[in-house]
């Protein structure tokens, strides 16, 4: 897991910029705190931060060339079946110097070029120069579990794992507003687009390839989803269960090579159980994390990690936090956002993270697995609006009803009426507009109306449209909740899910691997039929099942809690102030000329009134945003 940066300079104006290479390398420290490397080659730079994990030495340091000195490579990840690759290379004459997968991976490179792609197993995104034909390969992972930005103008192309390493090239900072306009939406801004104009993310399973001043981009990997051939093997539910156990094993025990410190986060939830449970199996006393709220008991989920960790001998440590806790780390959060990003739930995955980096270096989690077998209320909910029926008509009818009541996520019965008005709501649209409804936290007219009229003018409508478009492609109207499964791999997953993810466990040094996202695993996921994960009583279906004679009884009874970090709280008590006084302060609003302040009076109001509903979040990303904007424009 490491850090990595470049620039390739189409003219000497764009050469310039490689005086910036130190330093934007140096910016990616968290990412790769144990050697920075640099490479230079008249119109070409490479950077690279290393956080050691396969091979520490320095035989493994980047960047790396091939023993010809045609090739170097900058990486990011880790490739899980390098050792089979490495004898396979070996036996091809290939001579190695080191024991990484970096060398592995430019050696597999050098021989196959692209086609290398469909033979790697991991997480991945790195660039390879090739000194004779002058060119650079970017490739990324086929999930998106690493991160791969690019900026290019008429003099250069530049790319980076984080947006902080593209500024310190001094590109220019120009906000895209269709982009802000999403943002203000889902409190993330879906790839391939940022906030700022110039700056795009390379999509999950894609590869650029840079020659002269030509930048072509390709992809080499998409789900194999076709809901005309699901099960094509025909196996009965006992041999998909069977099939599923023994992908799962397979994905973990890879997941289990590295040279230092390694352990598990363990929230008591099936995912992460299932996760442990199997790492047990060729691990002794494996290392498991989880966090417990002492202010929030409700929420709190230890006693169920506890009995996990108990069941399968693990070493176990509880970080238990107080609101104070969160709170305190809330400013070092926003400090290394280097761009908007409003999932709350990143403040415990950063806390989880600095607690577990004190002792280990690598941490398997959970991820994923909600979104490949139907893990979110929101599924229940579409496969219920799917199926329709009485009691899904009586709740489509009293919307009335659910718009005249008090809504809070804090309280029970008021979030039960903002979850009924919800799903009336999405009763009333096209499955297609009922999945963008159910994403978001605003609606497209909510997310417009704060703007101004100046801002709302740079939205680009064609551009916004086209955007929803390509997000919503796989919906045609045949009412498959695989549909909404595979839209949320790229959209949720990738960028709301991984992103907070990565960035948090970056913010710490700490390397997270995620099993379930393992690409055989993903790819037999969608050729299950939607009755092998979901039915009216039971999300996540074969998921469960598969491991119910494995894991403890009590994980079964139990409700999905998740968790909500304590924003109301904050923003009427210790946030109270900054909200009033400074980024959401009138005069603020108006100088900044982004932001109609009439509506952000509003949604003031709207937080600290009897009936709050969601719009804490929609306050949370006003937050970061401001934060973002104060620190970087």
């Amino acid at each position: 897991m490491c850090g990595i940066t470049g620039i390739y300079a189409f003219n000497e104006v764009g050469r310039f910029n490689m005086i910036n290479l130190a330093r934007a390398t140096a910016v990616l420290e968290k990412r790769g705190p144990d050697h920075q490397g640099m490479y230079t080659e008249y119109f070409v730079g490479l950077g690279h931060r290393r956080l050691s994990i396969i091979d520490t030495s320095a035989d493994g340091n980047q960047p790396m060339k091939d023993e010809t000195g045609r090739f170097t490579i900058v990486f990011n990840g880790e490739i899980y079946n390098y050792k089979r690759l490495r004898k396979d290379l070996i036996s091809q004459g290939v001579c190695f110097k080191s024991d990484s997968d970096t060398e592995v991976l430019l050696n597999l490179y050098i021989r196959e070029k692209e086609q290398c792609l469909n033979k790697l197993n991991g997480f991945f995104a790195f660039a390879i120069y090739d000194k004779e034909d002058n060119s650079i390969f970017l490739a990324r992972d086929r999930i998106g579990i690493k991160p791969l930005l690019y900026y290019q103008d008429e003099d250069k192309i530049i790319f980076a794992s984080e947006m902080k390493s593209l500024l310190a090239y001094g590109i220019e900072k120009s906000v895209d507003y269709t982009s802000l306009y999403q943002y203000l939406q889902f409190n993330y801004i879906p790839a391939p687009s940022t906030i700022l104009n110039g700056v795009k993310k390379l999509m999950p399973g894609h590869f650029l390839k840079i020659k002269n001043r030509e930048v072509k981009i390709s992809r080499y990997y998409h789900i194999p989803y076709h809901k005309s051939h699901l099960n094509p093997d025909n196996l009965n539910y006992e041999q998909q269960k069977a099939r599923l156990i023994e992908l799962l094993e397979e994905s973990v025990k890879e997941r289990l090579v590295a040279d230092v410190p390694l352990g598990a986060f363990l929230s008591g939830g099936i995912d992460s159980s299932v996760i442990t449970a199997l790492a047990t199996r060729h691990r002794d006393q494996l290392n498991t994390f989880s966090i417990g709220y002492r202010d929030e008991p409700f929420f709190d989920e230890t006693k169920y990690a506890n009995s996990v960790a108990r069941k399968f001998n693990t070493h176990h440590t509880v970080f238990s936090l107080s609101n104070l806790d969160l709170y305190d780390h809330l400013f070092d959060i926003l400090d290394y956002l280097d761009e908007p990003f409003a999932d709350s739930s990143a403040i415990p995955v950063y806390i989880l993270s600095k607690h577990t980096r004190k002792t280990t270096t690598v941490a398997l989690s959970g991820d994923g697995a909600d979104e490949l077998f139907s893990g979110y209320n929101k599924h229940q909910a579409a496969f219920k609006a799917l199926q329709g029926g009485t009691v899904a008509s009586m709740v489509k009818s009293l919307l009335p009803l659910w718009n005249a009541l008090p809504k809070s996520r804090n309280n029970p019965l008021t979030n039960k009426v903002r979850q009924f008005q919800r799903f009336a709501i999405g009763m009333n649209l096209s499955e297609r507009e009922r999945y963008w409804r159910w994403a978001a936290l605003a609606t497209d007219f909510e997310a417009m109306s704060i703007l101004t009229l100046e801002a709302r003018e740079k939205v680009n409508t064609e551009e916004f449209n086209q955007r929803k478009h390509n997000i919503l492609t796989h919906f045609n109207g045949k009412g498959n909740l695989n549909d909404v499964l595979y839209t949320d791999m790229h959209m949720v997953l990738t960028n709301d899910m991984l992103t907070k993810v990565d960035s948090m466990s970056m913010a710490n040094s700490l390397e997270v691997r995620v099993p379930f996202l393992d690409h055989h695993v993903v790819n037999y996921a969608f050729s299950l039929p939607e009755e092998s994960k979901i039915n009216s009583q039971m999300k996540k279906r074969i998921l469960q099942d598969a491991f119910r004679d494995i894991l403890p009884r009590e994980l079964y009874r139990r409700p999905k809690h998740g968790f909500e970090v304590p924003l109301l709280k904050w923003f009427r008590n210790e946030l109270r102030s900054l909200i009033e006084n400074d980024l959401l302060a009138e005069n603020f609003i108006n100088n900044q000329g982004v932001f109609d302040y009439v509506g952000i009076r509003a949604l003031k109001e709207q937080l600290f009134s009897k009936n709050p509903g969601d719009v804490h979040a929609r306050i949370w990303a006003l937050v970061v945003f401001q934060s973002w904007w104060k620190k970087y424009l």
